[in-house]
């Protein structure tokens, strides 16, 4: 299973980003190979609207199954929801803690969003 994490960083040492649509990147962790793959999202940094949006995607069309990350706005969740995207919600400092709760199954699966839209 393909799980993506926002963050900033690049290994699985890296802060994990409490944003989804405006988190620098997405790193991907492959469950079954233990390989990672970082997918950028620089664009929708300084976008005025429909970064969530842009944002699930990309991530959608990247293959991930999964979402970790802190918070989900509502349409971003629609997007990721349609796609087939679980949502998950952490507050783990680091993707290395994030990922150690999801393969325990310690995280609850998000069933909307947690956070309204436009959220700093």
């Amino acid at each position: 299973m393909k799980v993506a994490f926002t963050t900033s960083g690049n290994d699985l040492n890296a802060p994990l980003d409490p944003r989804f649509g405006r988190a620098t990147q997405f790193l991907i962790y492959d469950t079954e190979t233990a390989e990672t793959v970082v997918v950028d999202n620089n664009q929708n940094l300084n976008a005025t609207q429909g970064a969530g949006i842009q944002a699930a995607q990309n991530l959608a069309a990247s293959g991930a199954e999964a979402l970790v990350s802190g918070n989900c706005g509502p349409k971003a969740f629609r997007v990721l929801t349609a796609a087939n995207v679980a949502v998950y919600s952490t507050a783990a400092a680091t993707v290395a803690e994030a990922l150690e709760l999801f393969k325990s199954g310690k995280l609850e699966q998000l069933n909307t969003a947690n956070v309204e839209g436009h959220w700093a």
